[in-house]
């Protein structure tokens, strides 16, 4: 990419933003086959006859996958340049997307699932440092990211509404063949309009194989003992072995003289706090993402269609508030208007934590309108307050930071939900029964019963006929913590916003013209 003497690129061409357009909507496919699939796993088990218990490995694995890539796009940004490398990850999704549609048992499946996973991790990056290496400070930056932020963010909320429409009506096989054609065109774009780099093929002789084997082993082993905390108990040997192998893998990896991944870019203050805003947001996001299918799910019974269609809300509220929030970024500095967006963001989850188990789309509408009008403002500015003061050649590392932080923060915000859920509901549960007991009128609007309706209290089989109603609620309650909880570690990223203090070149930066 050529620039001008002040260090921005030129304009960008119409071409520069179709190849652009294509990388973005290579991510919302990566992003969105996480969620399309989660849906409709029961059918996939039972197509392939795969024992329940491995099913979630099918998600796992994509995850996992993902996670190691994304702290590598830099390095492999260096070596094929940004073109090539987005080539390399559609092509290898796209194929790897018809191999998951062929399957025809579990160990294919997972196989695939990890070539799709860690082609995914690789388009998710790519775009965030695109826009700061195609486009300039200004206007343009602040439309690419707010492109690239929304659709990072509608594909969780199209997907369950998508994989519930795809296998009600075609096959299970469709939630992964509806990625060959958009993956070819976008192959097609990005090789015809993207502009092209230098390659330094010298790296990969003088890469530190043992910082890449030392990194991946170390995310993996996280992503394994966050998903298995839940259920076996975060003090247990097993879990406890995962995340210590994770931390003396990672802390190895940053010893290296020449690693892989440039964590020295953390002692950038702006990058630093950006990552760890970013991970506190992951949390929220992924955590209130995957709550409120379980609270439709299993406490009001909806299919997957009927989940998708009711969460859609907060897509659409995104999608009409956006312009809003790109002319707000263009216009105020990225650290009060990323306030004003964590604010906003806290009050939508906080708004969902009083729900009952009639709660239903009415009651969920609002909360939802409240967080999709201000995803964006947490989004935009932090972004270019965490990457748009780096020099161009430190972008592609500092962005798979950035979106590495994103992600961990999100497993470990999902595995914090299922904690909240498995160790707080039996709780409920005993608080419920014992409230039967001794006061019956307080107990009937938190079961969704009239008081007529409640059995003797010393009537053990009345007890056990309305023990439905019990775990519905139990779990309603316990959601109900997580929600609060989740608004409480979104409040958190404003308290670091304020301990920050102000933040260099992080201003809507004035559009410089090429020189003419």
């Amino acid at each position: 990419m050529i620039r001008t003497e002040e260090g921005s690129p030129p304009a960008a061409s119409a071409m520069v933003w179709l190849g652009f357009a294509a990388m973005s909507f290579g991510m919302f496919m990566a992003v969105l086959d996480i969620q399309i699939v989660v849906t409709s796993l029961p059918t996939i088990q039972s197509a392939l006859r795969i024992n329940a218990d491995l099913m979630s490995w099918v998600q796992t694995a994509y995850l996992i996958a993902e996670v190691i890539a994304i702290p590598l796009t830099g390095l492999l940004t260096r070596i094929f340049s940004l073109k090539y490398v987005f080539a390399m990850a559609i092509t290898g999704f796209t194929l790897a997307s018809i191999g998951c549609a062929l399957s025809n048992g579990f160990a294919a499946l997972v196989v695939m699932r990890v070539i799709q996973g860690f082609c995914g991790g690789l388009l998710i990056p790519l775009v965030f440092s695109a826009i700061f290496t195609f486009f300039r400070p200004g206007l343009e930056q602040t439309v690419a990211t707010s492109i690239a932020g929304v659709l990072a963010v509608l594909a969780p909320a199209f997907g369950p509404i998508g994989g519930g429409y795809i296998t009600h009506h075609l096959s299970w096989h469709w939630l992964f063949l509806v990625n060959v054609l958009p993956g070819i065109a976008s192959l097609a774009l990005g090789l015809l309009c993207l502009p092209s780099a230098a390659r330094q093929y010298g790296l990969l002789r003088r890469m530190d194989w043992l910082s890449l084997v030392a990194i991946a082993a170390g995310l993996a082993a996280l992503e394994m003992g966050l998903k298995n905390a839940p259920n076996d108990g975060w003090l247990s040997p097993w879990v406890l072995s995962l995340l210590a192998v994770a931390v003396l893998c990672l802390g190895a990896a940053t010893q290296r003289k020449q690693p892989v991944v440039e964590f020295t870019l953390l002692r950038d203050r702006n990058l630093a706090y950006g990552c760890a805003i970013s991970f506190l947001l992951g949390a929220s996001l992924y955590g209130s993402g995957y709550i409120m299918p379980v609270f439709l799910a299993f406490v009001r019974k909806h299919d997957p269609l009927d989940i998708g269609t009711i969460i859609l809300v907060t897509g659409i509220t995104q999608m009409i508030t956006a312009p809003i929030a790109v002319l707000l970024d263009r216009r105020f500095p990225a650290r009060p208007l990323a306030a004003l967006g964590f604010a906003g963001l806290t009050v939508g989850l906080a708004m969902s934590g009083f729900q009952t188990v009639n709660s239903d789309y009415d009651a969920l509408y609002w909360p939802q309108v409240v967080r999709g009008c201000f995803m964006a403002l947490c989004m935009l500015p932090l972004t270019r307050l965490a990457l748009g003061h780096l020099p161009i050649d430190k972008v592609g590392d500092a962005s798979g930071l950035y979106n590495l932080s994103r992600n961990l923060g999100g497993a470990i915000g999902i595995a914090l939900a299922d904690t909240v859920i498995f160790s707080r509901g039996p709780t409920h549960a005993e608080f419920l029964t014992e409230l039967i007991r001794s006061a019956p009128a307080q107990a009937a609007p938190i079961l969704g019963l009239p008081v007529s309706d409640l059995p003797d209290p010393d009537d053990a089989m009345g007890l056990i006929s309305i023990m439905d109603s019990i775990q519905d609620a139990s779990v309603t309650l316990a959601i109900n913590e997580a929600w609060l909880i989740f608004a409480a570690i979104t409040a958190l990223a404003i308290v670091l916003l304020w301990i920050m203090g102000p933040v260099r070149n992080a201003n809507p930066a004035a559009v410089q013209l090429p020189p003419t």
